[in-house]
């Protein structure tokens, strides 16, 4: 749900960041004021559901409303008319991730769920709005290679704080052994195979195909913005795994624990996959192997303990990886 919440954040402000020159004033005054809503919105995440929820909702509506009303004061044309659209669909969003804040129990993740839901929607059908009209993705012209940019570095910022992660946990260990030393090293290989699948190939790549698209904000919308945070996600999961397998490696593995342990990895692949799908027109067969391989290791869930399972979920990732390097693939 947070991660959610702040993709939302950080894709509109990657849009508006296409058609502003940061070297203007007031654009910078308004990216440093982003950035420090932002650091509070960071800052209040531990306990978003519980005393600083409101800190959260807080940083969506301010966001969100006031990026796109500037957005609409300083444009013109066919732009200032598409951020008139986001503005009305804003409104409405910020209105409901404000009140999520605020209220408490079950119906804050609710009303959050409902603020991105209606601000995915509002993508997907080109704002449209009553009187305004629809955008369509050809309005949209934004420096692909930018773009493509911001949302490779979203990525490497969870791939960086997952390796956070496991030095942290192995540095509250108090007594390492062999078995935590090995751990550590899986959880290690585990995140690298994750990082070498995006970036060895498909990353510049498909910042090369974006830049030369005649519809980018096509691609913009559906391979970058809608279909980034589902990799994201498999890589907080696969962050937790390894936080685990840390502190208990000889655990056999139970049924959550294995969920994390083949789920991340999983979910980044198929993640990956739709990518792919999406960028080139080709069924991305070897990800999809992947993901087939991790659900069979299920399979083994009973009798293997979790630093073993994940093992072999890092050597999952790592075939892919390894399969991609073939000289004709």
């Amino acid at each position: 749900m947070l991660l959610a919440v702040f993709w939302q954040v950080w894709a509109f402000t990657t849009w508006m960041t296409n058609w502003m020159d940061p070297e203007r004033i007031e654009v910078r005054l308004v990216l440093v004021a982003a950035m420090l809503i932002g650091l509070a919105m960071s800052a209040a995440l531990p306990r978003a559901f519980a005393g600083l929820g409101w800190v959260v909702g807080a940083g969506y509506a301010v966001q969100h409303v006031g990026r796109s009303a500037f957005e609409v004061a300083v444009l013109r044309g066919a732009l200032r008319r598409n951020f008139e659209r986001i503005l009305a669909w804003c409104s409405v969003s910020a209105v409901l991730a404000l009140t999520g804040g605020l209220v408490t129990g079950p119906a804050r993740g609710l009303l959050w769920a409902l603020a991105v839901a209606i601000d995915v929607t509002g993508a997907l059908t080109g704002f449209v709005t009553p009187w305004l009209g629809r955008s369509s993705t050809a309005d949209w012209t934004i420096a692909g290679g930018h773009f493509a940019e911001r949302c490779q570095a979203f990525i490497l910022i969870a791939l960086g704080e997952s390796i956070v992660i496991i030095g942290a946990t192995l540095s509250g260990i108090a007594h390492i052994t062999a078995t935590e030393v090995a751990a550590f090293l899986v959880a290690f290989a585990g995140s690298v195979a994750l990082w070498w699948v995006y970036f060895d190939r498909s990353a510049g790549a498909s910042a090369r195909v974006i830049a030369a698209s005649d519809d980018p904000g096509r691609l913009g919308r559906s391979a970058f913005t809608l279909i980034h945070p589902v990799m994201v996600a498999g890589i907080i999961v696969a962050a937790a795994a390894d936080d685990k397998i840390l502190l208990s490696p000889s655990s056999t593995a139970t049924a959550p624990s294995a969920w994390m342990i083949l789920g991340g990895p999983a979910l980044f692949l198929a993640g990956h996959a739709t990518f792919k799908a999406l960028v080139w027109r080709v069924v991305p067969w070897t990800r999809l192997a992947g993901v087939a391989a991790l659900a069979l290791l299920a399979l083994a869930v009973p009798v293997l303990a979790e630093i073993a399972l994940a093992a072999c979920a890092a050597a999952v990732v790592a075939g892919v990886a390894a399969w991609d390097r073939r000289p004709h693939a």
